[in-house]
């Protein structure tokens, strides 16, 4: 049944265009819906594309990397962190180790202190950037040797912090799916609602349909085409304007962090061109369905 009325969708007749009014609440309400769903629909699909890439930059940048922490009195502070450098070079899984020079820990502690921090006159421990390698590094045996001869070793691997921002980026697509779900079963529900509305205001003129021999497949055409039309175009306008608005987001930047990058990037920008063609097929099944269920109700 679904099938034949995509064939009805498809091939134009001008008899049963005229059946459905043109104008009216119902075709406003139609356009408008489709429209504005289609809207934040665009929103809510960059949200979720956003959060993937956000998801999986977290996840490969900080799974590579590992941080040294020596906290010594100053006199043992250069002898400990040699003796930390010749473990890192023999353990396997360990790429690279470069102890942060003054100016690079001045920079890290700069955003809480100041740009101005008297880095000489603190005790403020020695830093070593760890790159992990092939095949991996084993944190708990490094964890054990640089406990017997690097008393004032503390290895952090990110995996306390890192876990919890990849889950809190990967929930944020999840929730954006489920917005995209939910806007299309809100425009399928207004659909249904306006497709009943137009069948019920002009129930007379179904009757007279039926009574000079149109057939139920013919009626319910003409609603299905009308209503899946006006959805398609009010979807790609609101699409056309949500994509408008995600180009005036904030660009991807260093500084801004978590809430920049929100637009499409690459090929990304082609996914907002699948909302109006689901819009219509949304609109489709949501009148094809009012309709024959309203046409039963008439009987």
């Amino acid at each position: 049944m679904i099938g034949e009325g995509v064939r009805d969708l498809l091939r134009r007749d001008g008899r049963a265009d005229r059946v459905v009014p043109p104008t009216g609440f119902t075709a406003q309400l139609t356009l408008f819906v489709s429209g504005a769903m289609a809207f934040l629909a665009v929103f809510a699909l960059a949200l979720s594309l956003a959060a993937g890439r956000l998801a999986e930059r977290w996840a490969s940048e900080l799974a590579g990397a590992a941080t040294l922490r020596i906290n010594a009195p100053v006199e043992q502070l250069a002898a400990q962190t040699e003796t930390a450098l010749v473990v890192l070079r023999q353990t396997p899984g360990v790429a690279s180790a470069r102890v942060l020079t003054a100016e690079e820990q001045v920079a890290l502690l700069s955003p809480w202190f100041g740009p101005d921090l008297p880095l000489d006159t603190l005790p403020v421990p020695q830093l070593i950037e760890i790159t992990e390698g092939d095949p991996g590094l084993d944190a708990v045996g490094l964890r054990l040797r640089l406990g017997a001869e690097v008393p004032g070793a503390v290895l952090d691997d990110h995996s306390r912090w890192r876990e919890p921002l990849v889950t809190a980026a990967n929930s944020l697509r999840r929730l954006g799916w489920v917005s995209i779900l939910l806007i299309g079963g809100a425009t399928a529900a207004m659909i249904t609602l306006a497709a009943n509305a137009s069948l019920a205001a002009n129930a007379q003129i179904v009757e007279v349909l039926r009574q000079v021999g149109a057939k139920d497949r013919f009626i319910v055409g003409a609603f299905v085409r009308r209503f899946t039309f006006r959805a398609f175009f009010g979807a790609v306008v609101g699409t056309l304007l949500g994509m408008s608005g995600v180009l005036l987001l904030p660009e991807v930047s260093e500084e801004g962090g978590f809430l920049t990058g929100l637009g499409f990037q690459g090929i990304g920008w082609l996914s907002p061109a699948l909302i109006p063609l689901l819009g219509a097929c949304v609109a489709f099944v949501a009148t094809w369905s009012a309709a024959r269920r309203k046409l039963k109700e008439l009987s």
